[in-house]
């Protein structure tokens, strides 16, 4: 078995994670994986990216940081991109 995955994409970690380039079935283990990867980077502010839509996936998304013990607050982002994305405030 080959140890380079195909479908392994590497990704930023820059604090901002845009989920619309993701499916909707990564979102559960992409979130807590990014949360990880930024604090190793000493990153402890996100903006996670999910669009406003239907608000299915703000709701999947505030139910991962809900359960995340990194995660000391988040909040929808009242700037330009308005109920499109969530601010989070990690853990130090």
């Amino acid at each position: 078995m080959d140890n380079n995955s195909d479908d392994m994409v590497e990704y930023p970690i820059d604090g901002v994670l845009d989920l619309h380039t993701f499916s909707p079935k990564d979102i559960k283990e992409l979130v807590p994986d990014y949360i990880e990867a930024c604090l190793e980077k000493e990153i402890y502010q996100l903006r996670i990216i999910h669009g406003k839509g239907t608000g299915t996936l703000r709701t999947m998304v505030h139910s991962i940081l809900d359960q995340n013990p990194h995660v000391e607050s988040y909040r929808l982002d009242s700037g330009a991109s308005s109920w499109g994305a969530t601010l989070v405030n990690l853990k130090r």
